[in-house]
């Protein structure tokens, strides 16, 4: 038997996605947002209120970052959600981050946020969305494997449970996309 909860804005997994963008001034912003995720081939598309700080930034410098939040850094990265850009000027250094620019788009990227998605800015839609082309996606060392590609067990992001509010690690492999539903066939 089936629970009905109605029109509820859950989904699993949310990723936790950390988006930094310059000011007009050069000054590093950045903020938690859990509305994301993939909108296209090499497109990203992200839902955040215009009142944010972070997204005054963006349609200033018309780029970004979006840093995969990780397990080691989920008090920092939920201080991030928690406390605004337009009260707080030094959000990231209270969190304990630094930043580096970009080699690819006017945006930082936190350092120690081991994946980072570097985004130029395509348009805001009709309801305010963000969508943005990525054009690099970089990765510490320490979390590649033999391969040379991100190891999600190294990465340990997490993921937002909208219904409890936790925070989730997400890292276990329970199976090989493309191919397990090969033994169907």
């Amino acid at each position: 038997m089936r629970k009905n909860f109605g029109q509820q804005t859950w989904l699993y997994p949310m990723p936790v996605l950390i988006v930094a963008a310059y000011d007009e001034n050069g000054n590093a912003n950045a903020m938690n947002a859990a509305w994301g995720g993939i909108y296209d081939t090499n497109k990203i598309i992200i839902c955040l209120d215009e009142s944010h700080k972070t997204t005054k930034n963006i349609k200033a410098t018309q780029a970004f970052t979006v840093s995969i939040a990780d397990a080691a850094h989920v008090t920092e990265c939920d201080y991030l959600g928690i406390a605004s850009g337009n009260k707080i000027s030094d959000k990231l250094e209270k969190a304990g981050f630094s930043t580096e620019k970009s080699s690819f788009v006017n945006a930082p990227i936190i350092k120690e946020l081991p994946m980072t998605l570097e985004c130029k800015l395509i348009k805001f839609d009709d309801n305010g969305n963000i969508i943005a082309e990525i054009v690099n996606v970089s990765a510490d060392e320490k979390v590649l494997n033999e391969q040379g590609t991100v190891d999600p067990e190294k990465l340990q992001a997490i993921s937002y449970d909208s219904v409890q509010h936790y925070y989730l690690k997400v890292s276990q492999i329970v199976g090989k996309a493309f191919s397990d539903g090969k033994k169907i066939l």
